[in-house]
């Protein structure tokens, strides 16, 4: 190192709520709900516990924009840039299963818990896309 230059230490870290996790763990129900549903199917499917695993990733995602809205200093303009078009992308390829569900025959109590899932899935991922990139973004003033 030069004589007369310091060393600056990188800026301190904003703090943020574990919005991955909670992610994570949203979309891992979701997971275990549509493998339960297609472990019973073309059977009668009891729905209870799908229907129980749906909900709560449905509070796990509300809590998870909730304490997002809460965070200072973030970087919402950057937020929406790259949400709106995870959201686009993620909204075909749901639609696209959803599609496979209708051809295959799917219908009644399955079909509205797997659409429900789909929609949950729609929207948690494209929300944890926008924030792993907002938050190393700098807020606007």
């Amino acid at each position: 190192m030069e004589a007369g230059t310091a060393a600056t230490a990188p800026p301190e870290p904003r703090p943020m709520p574990p919005v991955t996790q909670i992610g994570m763990t949203s979309l891992a129900l979701i997971v275990a709900g549509g493998i339960y549903l297609a472990a019973h199917l073309p059977q009668s499917v009891p729905l209870a516990p799908a229907i129980i695993l749906l909900a709560l990733s449905a509070i796990l995602l509300a809590a998870n924009l909730f304490s997002l809205t809460r965070v200072e200093d973030f970087a919402w303009w950057r937020f929406f840039q790259v949400g709106r078009w995870a959201l686009l992308a993620y909204a075909i390829t749901a639609g696209l299963i959803e599609y496979a569900f209708l051809r295959n025959g799917l219908s009644g109590g399955p079909l509205v818990v797997l659409t429900l899932s789909l929609v949950v899935y729609a929207l948690h991922v494209p929300m944890l896309i926008a924030f792993t990139v907002a938050r190393y973004a700098e807020p606007t003033p």
